[in-house]
């Protein structure tokens, strides 16, 4: 019964158009519940002007309800900031971006605060995730794959989109023309089935976008042919100034992180601001529905039209750029109705003829299409509000000529430039295919498969599952796949021999009996992200890959996590998260009166004395100053330079490197960082301060797919350009005094790779923390080898000896092995080293993990200490 209910579970058409029916009906219902919401909290607020001083009470609600709307976002759902457009075009293009009910929940209510408040923001943009986010959480709740999955969410921010402006239509174009970008049959049917249910369901309820009179709209839009030269005119300076108003969302956001306050007060900050400046203007800008239809129709005056123009151009760049919920459809539609009616009214005053009614509906379209760069929905969008044939082709001249011009000026998506600013980038590539849509089951499922025949005997089986390692197999009849048995089928038919099936022999019981028909597989074609969804969905851990009842090969978990290391290790094509750059928040500097400059990144309090003795010995011997970095991580979702964060540990860290500093009188400069990734935060860190070397800690092993030496370390060897120093410290306790250190016995094995010699240049420092100090060069040579060259050996010898004060007992011994490793491994066991100094050369350095990494190899074989040396890189 229960894999019945699988099948019937599994992804198909009826269920995504259910799905789609749902989507589309819960869309329009928040469409609704949102503009009467917001609506009866507008007219409270201008109510309220009647009874107080508009100077008092305005600023008063907009900083309240602001700090409420931003705390609310801020606590519950931080993805629900801003008009969440940018968030679903990000969840679509497969990158880890939250979209839950939980989100759409948090998102519906501080809209209504926000929009409330008297910001200049829409409910079109809110709207459209919140849609997208019960998709989210409906795709969650019911079985489906993720592939299926963003269609439901591209469904939902469509039928959010048709609701709030009771446009069709102009839903399905969205989703086409900017979020998914995908035109399969599915995707095309979901969304229609969804934004036609919003649309009309918004509809009957009284969800009007923007509440027109149509029928004086139509009876005062007209167009003629002498008309042209003046829309395309319109549609140019809809373009410049939709250029300057995307220009000016970016510095609005820029200049709020600037200020390093928390969202609820930037959103207080910006409602307050709104408040004061909507209450100097005249009492007819309170309520933007009546300003709107005012201008729509003609009969505002020219200067008022400027006025509204420049208010509502500043006003939407104060309250989007502090992260309010609302989003920009609305203001641009304002801001191009305005524009369009000033343009109407001059034409009108020029050739005496023109209806600054059709100029004001061809500019909403123009200035929309100028700030979204989707020309098509905007031209949509005004069509279906107005079902008003005569706007087509002043709406198409005005809406194509915008679009060109503020492309020209200002390139690119502005949702794709506002997730910038997060740290995400999205290519055309990554729009549409993520890391696990390229490859399908056929690419990596084993063909080689171990089946068991039907009419096998149960005792038979359980002879079978003795010889093999795996927990279940397929089971054919004539090649073909009729079911599968696991180990936990024959202990329950083991337990009811005893009381069920006491009578019959298990040789008389066969699988076809036992096994479990109908199982759930996959096809050659399935993506491994389908693969993936439903091997977790029902904790499986392998499914069958059949095509057309035929069994041609397995696949498993442990083939998935295999390829997805193979394709991080090559061509990367998954949406990149490009971290947002690192913020200080302590730092204490000493006089630049070193060479040159060592980093030391400190984070665990144990290992943290060694490494800065060892800094400090190499900075004392070479005359550096030393940098002392402590690196702080917080979430993705929360910007470095507005976290608060708590560096009291961080700071007492940082003064042993002071006091030891001071003792060795050694100029040192100390910082903390606060980062979403700490090898960027290192880089970064380097470029900043001229780093010249860097010595940091490390494990010696790493458990990461695909990666040597772990994320951060291989991260920095590959990218650093300074010099390089790994230390992995031995399993023998160590303290903070180098005299409890047992650095006595020193093996460096030398070759002719470029990083050798830098690792015979750093020993006569770091010999300085061990009492009478021995060092012995090894080479490694092939057992066929009859008479090793020793000639690099004796050079670095007579390089150690050259050095002054060097006291030490110096030796040069061959060692003959298979490899690098195998030698060094088991001299470093036989005699018992204390530390392992390496200069591997940078291609054995960043080889592939799968072909065996020489330092890597010997760190893990053994319980001495390992430094590993890689030179500087030329820029």
């Amino acid at each position: 019964m229960n894999q019945r209910f699988r099948t019937w579970w599994q992804p198909r058409r009826g269920l995504a158009i259910a799905e789609a029916c749902i989507i589309g009906l819960v869309a329009a219902l928040s469409a609704v519940f949102l503009k009467v919401g917001s609506g009866w909290l507008g007219t409270w607020r201008v109510h309220t002007t009647h009874l107080l001083p508009a100077w008092l009470v305005l600023p008063a609600i907009g900083l309240i309800l602001g700090f409420l709307a931003g705390w609310l976002v801020d606590r519950l759902a931080p993805e629900a900031s801003g008009s969440g457009i940018p968030q679903v075009k990000a969840s679509l293009a497969n990158v880890p971006v939250n979209l839950s009910w939980r989100v759409a929940g948090v998102k519906l209510f501080s809209a209504i605060i926000a929009i409330g408040s008297g910001m200049t923001l829409g409910r079109q943009g809110p709207t459209v995730q919140v849609g997208a986010g019960l998709a989210a959480g409906m795709s969650r709740w019911v079985p489906t794959s993720p592939d299926h999955r963003r269609q439901m969410i591209a469904a939902g921010a469509g039928a959010g989109l048709a609701a709030a402006f009771n446009a069709p239509i102009a839903g399905v174009l969205f989703i086409v023309e900017e979020l998914l970008q995908d035109l399969s049959g599915l995707t095309l049917g979901t969304a229609i089935i969804a934004s036609f249910i919003g649309g009309v369901i918004s509809r009957l309820l009284g969800g009007g976008s923007l509440d027109l009179n149509l029928q004086l709209v139509k009876s005062s839009s007209q167009f003629s042919i002498p008309e042209i030269p003046f829309f395309i005119l319109l549609g140019i300076l809809a373009g410049l100034f939709g250029a300057l108003f995307n220009r000016g969302l970016i510095f609005s956001i820029k200049f709020y992180r600037r200020l390093h306050i928390s969202l609820p007060l930037r959103v207080a900050l910006a409602g307050f601001i709104s408040g004061v400046v909507v209450a100097m203007l005249p009492p007819s800008f309170r309520d933007n529905t009546a300003l709107r239809e005012s201008l729509i129709t003609g009969g505002s005056h020219p200067s008022v039209a400027a006025i509204a123009f420049a208010a509502q151009f500043i006003l939407t760049l104060i309250a989007f750029g502090s992260g309010a919920p609302g989003g920009l459809f609305a203001p641009s539609l304002i801001l191009g109705s305005c524009l369009g009616h000033i343009i109407g009214v001059s034409e009108l005053y020029i050739t005496g003829v023109g209806s600054p009614t059709t100029y004001a509906l061809a500019g909403m379209g123009g200035f929309f299409s100028a700030v979204s760069k989707v020309p098509i929905t905007a031209i949509v969008i005004v069509f279906e509000m107005t079902t008003d044939f005569n706007l087509v082709l002043p709406l198409m001249i005005v809406s194509v000529a915008a679009y060109l011009v503020a492309d020209k000026v200002v390139p690119g998506s502005l949702y794709e430039k506002l997730l910038e600013l997060k740290g995400i980038t999205l290519t055309k590539e990554v729009a549409m295919e993520g890391a696990l849509t390229k490859l399908t089951a056929k690419d990596v499922m084993q063909e080689r498969v171990e089946t068991l025949d039907a009419e096998m005997s149960l005792e038979e089986a359980m002879q079978a599952f003795a010889r093999s390692h795996h927990r279940g197999f397929p089971v054919v009849e004539d090649s073909k796949l009729v079911g599968i048995v696991t180990q936990s089928d024959l202990l329950k038919i083991r337990e009811s021999t005893n009381h069920t099936l006491s009578d019959r022999n298990l040789a008389d019981i066969f699988l076809k009996e036992i096994m479990t028909s109908v199982p759930m597989t996959v096809s050659p074609i399935h993506t491994l992200s389908n693969v993936l969804y439903l091997l977790d969905r029902y904790q499986i851990s392998r499914l069958p890959v059949v095509d057309r009842r035929k069994l041609i090969g397995i696949i498993t978990r442990a083939d998935i996590i295999r390829a997805e290391a193979d394709h991080l290790n090559g061509e990367n094509a998954t949406p990149k998260l490009r971290p947002e750059p690192s913020y200080i928040v302590y730092q204490t500097r000493s006089p630049s009166i070193g060479r040159g400059r060592l980093l030391v990144p400190v984070a665990n309090p144990e290992t943290a004395g060694v490494l800065l003795l060892m800094a400090a010995a190499i900075a004392r011997e070479r005359h550096y100053e030393i940098d002392c970095v402590q690196v702080m991580l917080i979430p993705r979702h929360s910007s470095p330079s507005e976290t608060q964060v708590r560096t009291a540990k961080s700071r007492r860290l940082l003064r042993q490197a002071e006091v030891l500093a001071k003792k060795w009188k050694i100029p040192l400069h100390t910082q903390i960082r606060v980062t979403h990734d700490v090898a960027q935060a290192i880089l970064e860190t380097i470029n900043e301060q001229h780093i010249d070397l860097i010595l940091m800690g490390w494990k010696g092993n790493t458990s990461t797919p695909g990666r040597i030496f772990g994320s951060v370390v291989d991260t920095i060897i590959r990218q650093a350009t300074c010099e390089v120093v790994l230390v992995k410290l031995g399993t023998t306790p160590h303290s903070a005094l180098p005299t409890q250190h047992s650095f006595n016995s020193w093996l460096v094995p030398v070759a002719g790779g470029p990083n050798s010699p830098l690792a015979i240049k750093l020993l006569p420092a770091l010999i300085t923390l061990g009492n009478d100090p021995k060092i012995r060069l090894t080479q490694v040579f092939n057992p066929s080898e009859l008479k090793p060259d020793m000639s690099i050996s004796e050079q670095a010898i007579r390089h150690l000896m050259r050095r002054r004060k060097l006291s030490s007992t110096v030796v040069a011994l061959p060692i003959q092995a298979n490899s690098v490793a195998e030698g060094v491994i088991k001299l470093v066991q036989t005699e018992g080293y204390d530390v392992v100094v390496l200069g591997a050369s940078r291609e054995g350095l960043l080889q592939q993990a799968i072909q065996g990494n020489i330092p890597e190899a010997i760190a893990s074989g053994v319980e001495s200490t390992v430094i590993l040396v890689r030179g500087a890189i030329q820029k």
